[in-house]
């Protein structure tokens, strides 16, 4: 009996774990690649002194099974296993298409 409760617990640190993944709603800028996507993550942050907002922009590179984000198109990215040498990210859904 003590085996399975083992098991569960394991199961249940696992599960625990993987929920802490990170999520970040970004812009399409470029899908020219077969099934990957870059997309431009905007970071606001209050500078210290002046208590002005900057805005710094990172873009990463995401993984896209079926080709079906755009450019313009707004998604929701999770942080991922590394796919490749420069792919962390794997695309979620789209939030919103282009116009």
């Amino acid at each position: 009996m003590s085996e399975t409760t083992g098991s569960e617990t394991t199961e249940a640190e696992t599960t625990e774990a993987r929920n802490r993944r990170k999520l970040r709603e970004g812009l399409v800028v470029s899908d020219k690649m077969s099934k990957t996507i870059v997309v431009a993550l905007e970071d606001r942050k209050k500078h210290r002194r002046y208590s002005k907002v900057l805005r710094s922009t990172t873009k990463v590179k995401a993984h896209d099974e079926e080709n079906t984000a755009g450019v313009g198109d707004r998604v929701l990215l999770m942080e991922t296993r590394p796919l490749s040498a420069t792919k962390r990210w794997r695309l979620v859904e789209i939030l919103e298409k282009a116009k």
